[in-house]
């Protein structure tokens, strides 16, 4: 004799009933998604909009930050201070608004990398932020900025 095998037919309700509320979910959650799309790009355009909104609150500072603290590679601190800033305030907008999504998202993740590698002192605790920030961006940039972005809009009315 061979192995024992179960077989399932077609008519087991105990499986049709399973395999309904399994597809029933799955729908609910595609229908889901283009919120879920939406509140992941907000969550992080907030965060790095807020992190600017506080160096330009406090230029000086920030310019200190950047001499002593921060040590961007290659860059000289004055410039590093003014890119970056701009970087915080500017590609979370984009971001949020679903526009150019995924170069946004792409240059948010290269600046997240960059913020880490120019910060000695950062804990574990601000790593770990780095990292779920970067997840979250690594997301939109390969699935996209979910159906209500104005590249969707774009998309729609521009194409076929």
């Amino acid at each position: 004799m061979g192995p024992a095998t179960t077989s399932f037919s077609r008519t087991d309700p105990s499986l049709g009933g399973a395999m309904r509320l399994y597809a029933a979910a799955a729908r609910l959650l595609d229908s889901l998604q283009p919120l879920f799309a939406l509140a992941l790009r907000l969550y992080v355009a907030r965060v790095f909009f807020n992190s600017g909104l506080i160096k330009i609150g406090n230029w000086t500072g920030t310019l200190g930050l950047f001499q002593n603290e921060f040590h961007v590679p290659l860059l000289p601190p004055n410039v590093a201070a003014v890119l970056g800033t701009s970087a915080e305030l500017g590609l979370p907008v984009f971001l949020a608004l679903g526009l150019g999504t995924r170069a946004a998202a792409l240059a948010l993740f290269i600046f997240n990398i960059v913020a880490v590698i120019s910060y000695p002192g950062l804990s574990d605790a601000g790593l770990k932020d780095h990292m779920i920030w970067g997840t979250m961006l690594l997301v939109t940039i390969f699935y996209g900025p979910g159906k209500i972005a104005v590249d969707e809009w774009l998309r729609r009315r521009y194409t076929a």
